[in-house]
């Protein structure tokens, strides 16, 4: 299965169809709203707008598993993201990223490893996940790795038309 194939619901309900994305790059990013890391939603902001006319997304991806620091429902997290970091990126519904419960979209992802060769599960909210325009994996960036370091958006910016 690739990634533009991977059935996941929509923050709001509905599917997210991956499939919308060929030919997009996309910045898979595990959130949290009640995280030392949550400041990052608003780079990630700024990554989106950046390159949006270029062919790239983020996708929010909410997460619960990290000492309980996503614990909102849907609309919670949705007002959370929009009134405090002005999100305008799509949102997933809220998944487990390790464990039994894996959603298959994370299945697909920790395979890959990072700069530092870590792969398998995720370490804490807002890990990075670059997949390419094709569907592939292209790069992986730890959760300390800040939306505007130079290791992503040089990887960001390798994947889209200049």
């Amino acid at each position: 299965m690739s990634f533009h194939e991977v059935e996941i619901d929509a923050l709001r309900g509905g599917p997210a169809e991956l499939a919308q994305y060929r030919g997009t790059a996309v910045l898979v990013v595990n959130v949290a709203s009640k995280c030392g890391l949550t400041p990052q939603y608003a780079g990630l902001e700024e990554l989106h707008n950046r390159y949006a006319d270029r062919g790239f997304t983020v996708l929010g991806v909410p997460c619960n598993q990290f000492m309980g620091q996503e614990p909102g429902s849907p609309e919670e997290i949705a007002t959370f993201c929009s009134a405090t970091y002005g999100v305008t990126f799509p949102m997933t519904e809220k998944i487990e990223v390790n464990g039994e419960g894996r959603h298959p979209l994370y299945d697909e992802l920790v395979g890959t490893a990072d700069a530092e060769g870590h792969t398998g599960d995720i370490r804490w909210n807002f890990e990075k996940f670059l997949i390419a325009p094709d569907g592939t994996v292209a790069a992986r960036f730890s959760p300390q790795t800040t939306p505007d370091a130079p290791t992503l958006t040089s990887a960001i910016e390798s994947l889209l038309p200049h």
